[in-house]
């Protein structure tokens, strides 16, 4: 078999492995490798666990030889978020505060789900501080670099999770979406992002910033990638109080099924607007693909937005209320400044944003009676130049990190599922589109990327632009 260890995918590394014409160790060699030549450019490690790997790929290679049954990842590298706990490792969530934490006693629930299924952890990846941010240009630990782009953010604030993947580091790798990071850093870094239904995946083990909001999902360079991670991390865990018991409803399988009598349609008035021209002609792009010219309206999505905003900042004020007021200069000061604003919302605001709330999921119901995936930009340009503070939307120049988020903010409101698709228009850096859908339809969503994908409308090719500077 002619395999090569840094294009393979997820699906074909597993399969690689379980037939023996590859063993986990040289994979996990490999990409061990990866890091170690790419990561002083791209700073998307904040731990790399050699030693586990290597242990972990040793007992899957013997469980080769003896001939048992292995799982649907066997022998693939992935690495996770900071903020999911890795047994061993202290927990940053992207913070000095959580530096001198205790080690984890236990891997957090959906590193474990990874596991089970054969995956190897390779390491913890960069975030911004308590996940407050869209860009990971971490205040402590420095900035994830965009791999087509080194000048660039990744995006967040699951920015390490994505740049990882995006440069080939590691096929798959876990992140966190409270506001839109796992489709923001997907959108910058052109691969494809999973945020699953609130509920869906536990979120045990994983350092909480909104907890009314906080989903736990996949990264991957292909749909089959997304959705074999997305199957093994489903499942009821009661030591999530959110996480449902609905049975899995297995994705991978429904794959070839494509895009065929799925109702499409594009969002248009908030979402058709405030962004530059070139994420809406990517949206069109998708549309056209898909056969589809009808616009629909999704009500009140800046107000979504707005509420959003409320319940995040008093949310993530008061979780960390106790450390604003005794350690404070530990706090990264643009994150610290947003903490504390949150801490002081008057409970009048919160009250009526949680009210809202319960409305906009209605009329969310009521969109989803007559279409099965809404098509949305996932960020109003592409990725940001490093420390860029200002951008123009609109004729009008406008503060760059809070407007990130304006596209994916109200669908995470409500916990919706999206897909982020990653789209190569030529002369930009990589864009998304978000296909949105009804609570618990992944398997829509993953049907209709497939479709993309397989006509080569989406894509994720293996960026290039890191590596003059890592070889030099």
């Amino acid at each position: 078999m002619n395999y090569n260890f840094e294009t393979a995918s997820a699906v074909e590394t597993a399969k690689a492995v379980k037939s023996g014409s590859v063993s986990a160790s040289s994979v996990v060699e490999s990409a061990l490798d990866r890091i170690a030549g790419a990561d002083s450019v791209l700073n998307c490690f904040t731990a790399v666990t050699r030693e586990r790997a290597l242990a972990e790929a040793k007992r899957i290679d013997n469980a080769v030889s003896r001939g048992e049954s292995l799982g649907p990842l066997a022998g693939v590298p992935f690495a996770v978020k900071n903020l999911l706990d890795i047994e061993g490792l202290p927990t940053l969530a992207g913070s000095a505060l959580r530096a001198q934490a205790a080690p984890a006693a236990a891997d957090a629930t959906s590193v474990k789900a990874l596991s089970r299924a054969g995956a190897v952890l390779v390491g913890a990846l960069n975030m911004d501080e308590f996940a407050y941010g869209f860009t990971t240009e971490n205040h402590h630990y420095g900035v994830t670099r965009n791999p087509h782009d080194v000048s660039r953010v990744a995006g967040g604030s699951s920015g390490g999770s994505a740049a990882a993947v995006a440069a080939a580091l590691v096929p798959v790798t876990l992140g966190s979406d409270t506001n839109g990071s796992i489709r923001v850093p997907s959108a910058f870094c052109g691969i494809f992002g999973l945020k699953p239904t609130y509920g869906r995946v536990s979120r045990a083990g994983a350092f909480p910033f909104v907890t009314s909001f906080d989903h736990i999902g996949p990264f991957a360079r292909s749909v089959e990638d997304l959705a074999t991670v997305f199957d093994a991390l489903q499942g009821f865990d009661p030591t999530d109080p959110v996480c449902t018991n609905r049975p899995p409803e297995f994705c991978y399988p429904e794959l070839i099924k494509g895009a065929d009598g799925l109702r499409i349609a594009m969002a248009g008035g908030y979402f058709a607007s405030q962004g530059r021209p070139e994420v809406f002609e990517a949206v069109w792009a998708v549309a056209k693909a898909l056969n589809t010219g009808r616009v629909i309206d999704i009500p009140a999505a800046a107000t979504a937005r707005a509420a959003a905003f409320v319940i995040t900042a008093s949310e993530g004020g008061n979780h960390h209320l106790a450390d604003l007021r005794s350690k404070a200069e530990l706090f990264d000061p643009l994150v610290r400044s947003r903490l504390l604003a949150g801490a002081l919302t008057p409970a009048a605001w919160v009250s009526f944003a949680q009210r809202f709330r319960s409305w906009f999921r209605s009329q969310m119901a009521d969109v989803f009676k007559d279409v099965d995936v809404i098509l949305a930009p996932a960020t109003p340009s592409g990725a940001l130049k490093i420390g860029q503070k200002t951008m123009t939307l609109d004729g009008k120049e406008v503060a760059s990190r809070p407007n990130i988020g304006i596209f994916t903010q109200p669908i995470s409101f409500v916990g919706l599922p999206v897909v982020t698709v990653p789209m190569h228009l030529p002369g930009q850096m990589p864009l998304g589109v978000q296909l949105i859908g009804a609570p618990y339809t992944e398997a829509k969503l993953l049907r209709t990327a497939r479709e993309l994908e397989m006509k080569g409308v989406a894509a994720a090719p293996i960026a290039r632009g890191f590596q003059s500077q890592s070889q030099g």
